[in-house]
């Protein structure tokens, strides 16, 4: 029976340590998502600027598995060039560790204020302070689940039984290994199996074998769950699982003597599992960041792509659905994302051929313009022959999708006949931008395609506050293209060379988004309109 309720206690307290790592993953998306996909897509230009970026980004989320998944959706749509990705994920590993060091560093005794101030600001409506707040209680609950966790584990310090099974244990490093991984991988985080070790008081070179194993469990979820995506997302986290193995294999052996020279450095003592953890990421960030590029090559030639790349048939306009309005709108909303998909696929690489002043990627631009031009065409023809006894609320619905569609397709013409043309012209000439006015376009660009992703969602879910919120951010960009607009008139006049010879296309390339962002946000109209938020003019009343 004390044994049960020893397992209980343990398990509780890892329970409530995941639940406090979900609050602040959710807190951080909630309040600073936008500001941290942003930086994740605008700091992988340079090797330092993607490992800080994905540091950062790990950090808030208190994650790696989602620093993983958000940097494999950007290799995906070309954001993010595959060497920096795994940089990126370097990075992440070490920020994940440094959580673990900050969360044992002895600041329990900040607990109840975390918790009460979390409280205080999760009763705020902005999403700011909504998310800072649940940030806060989630850091909090991992706080009190460490002491949850020191409470439980102290019977199993004195249990004979383990007193027992250690020096098995001990003896079988690679099984050790492969149970600490099963752990992590069974709580999707390697940070709860790392202070679980951390909690238990286990010799030396166990510890550190677990802790390696934790590495690696918490390498295997990115794989799984990046399995249905595109091979340039999978090559990210297969990469990230290659490193971690490869490390762990040759830490392995000297696992105990690895144990003894942590125990002896003069560091601040938090635990031997937490300073291991620490010490193995920086010990593969420091060994791999050389060998990034060369990983990405090898990847590239072992994890293959999509055999068939032809232009497959429509999905989902099934003619048979017709006669049952819910059905044929539903088909042709799904077909409907596939386009709004290939429109941001037209985006990214435009912005690929901008960053790298690389014409390649412009080639798929001008195919994927195409194919829009007539999935959009078959989607508008499809919802025409809609069945006479659709109700007045389904043919409403038709409207909308009629709606984005049509703005989906102005937005592929403006890449393909404006922004393509603009950044082909910059790469002919040999033209460069100045620093500050590169940054300020490529901010742009990220925010552009990151509203075009909000766009989907709010297309499909029809949430009103996300609604919104895409509409606050048309302002943003309107205001940000106002203000770029400034500061390039502002270097002008100083007699900046760089920004007088991209007068023109800086201009134009930022009112090209500017328009794409208007289209954009217009999913938005109907869904405010119902609700009574939108108004027709912006002009003041007298």
């Amino acid at each position: 029976m004390a044994s049960l309720m020893i397992i209980l206690q343990l398990a509780g307290a890892v329970a409530l340590l995941l639940f406090g790592l979900n609050l602040v993953r959710d807190g951080v998306t909630e309040g600073f998502g936008i500001r941290l996909r942003m930086a994740l897509g605008i700091g992988t230009r340079t090797g330092p600027g993607a490992f800080l970026a994905g540091l950062a980004a790990t950090l808030g989320l208190q994650s790696s598995t989602a620093t993983a998944l958000l940097t494999a959706s950007f290799v995906d749509r070309g954001m993010i060039r595959a060497r920096m990705a795994q940089i990126v994920l370097l990075g992440a590993n070490v920020g994940t560790a440094l959580t673990a060091w900050i969360v044992s560093a002895g600041v329990a005794a900040v607990t109840p204020g975390l918790l009460l101030a979390g409280y205080a600001l999760s009763k705020r409506r902005k999403p700011v302070w909504t998310g800072t707040g649940r940030a806060l209680i989630g850091v909090g609950l991992m706080l009190l689940s460490l002491s949850l966790l020191d409470h439980a584990a102290m019977p199993l310090r004195t249990s004979p039984l383990l007193a027992a099974f250690l020096p098995m244990l001990d003896q079988a490093w690679p099984v050790a290994l492969l149970m600490s991984a099963a752990l992590a991988f069974a709580c999707s985080s390697s940070l709860a199996a790392v202070l679980l070790v951390l909690s238990l008081g286990l010799p030396a070179g166990l510890t550190v074998v677990l802790v390696l194993g934790a590495n690696l469990g918490g390498a295997v979820v990115p794989v799984m769950l990046t399995a249905g995506l595109g091979a340039n997302a999978r090559r990210v986290a297969v990469g990230n699982l290659v490193i971690r193995a490869l490390g762990c294999l040759a830490a392995l052996p000297f696992a105990g003597q690895i144990g003894g020279l942590l125990q002896q450095a003069p560091l601040p003592w938090t635990g031997l599992a937490v300073e291991a953890h620490l010490a193995f990421n920086l010990a593969v960030a420091l060994a791999i960041w050389p060998f990034a590029g060369m990983i990405a090559r090898i990847l590239e030639r072992f994890v293959a792509t999509e055999e068939d790349q032809a232009e497959p048939a429509p999905r989902w306009l099934d003619e048979a659905a017709l006669q049952t309005p819910i059905l044929a709108l539903t088909g042709a909303s799904r077909e409907v994302l596939a386009i709004g998909d290939a429109v941001e696929r037209m985006l990214a690489q435009t912005r690929l051929a901008f960053q790298q002043s690389d014409p390649a990627p412009l080639a798929e631009v001008a195919e994927l313009e195409q194919r829009v031009d007539r999935r959009q065409q078959e989607v508008k023809t499809y919802l025409s022959r809609l069945g006479s006894q659709a109700t007045e609320d389904e043919r409403r619905r038709a409207i909308t999708i009629l709606d984005y569609v049509i703005n989906l397709e102005h937005v592929g013409d403006i890449i393909d006949k404006g922004l393509s043309p603009e950044v082909r012209k910059k790469i002919g000439l040999g033209l460069r931008f100045s620093e500050p006015g590169f940054a300020e376009l490529d901010r742009m660009f990220v925010m552009t395609q990151e509203n075009l992703r909000m766009a989907q969602t709010v297309f499909m879910t029809r949430d009103l506050d996300m609604a919104r919120r895409l509409m606050e951010l048309k302002v943003d960009i309107r205001n940000l293209e106002r203000q770029s607009a400034q500061r390039h008139l502002f270097r002008l006049r100083e007699g900046l060379a760089a920004s007088r010879d991209t007068s023109s296309l800086h201009l134009d390339i930022l009112r090209d988004l500017k328009r794409i962002n208007a289209h954009v946000a217009s999913v938005a109209h109907p869904i405010l309109d119902e609700d009574g938020l939108l108004f027709e003019s912006r002009l003041r009343g007298r």
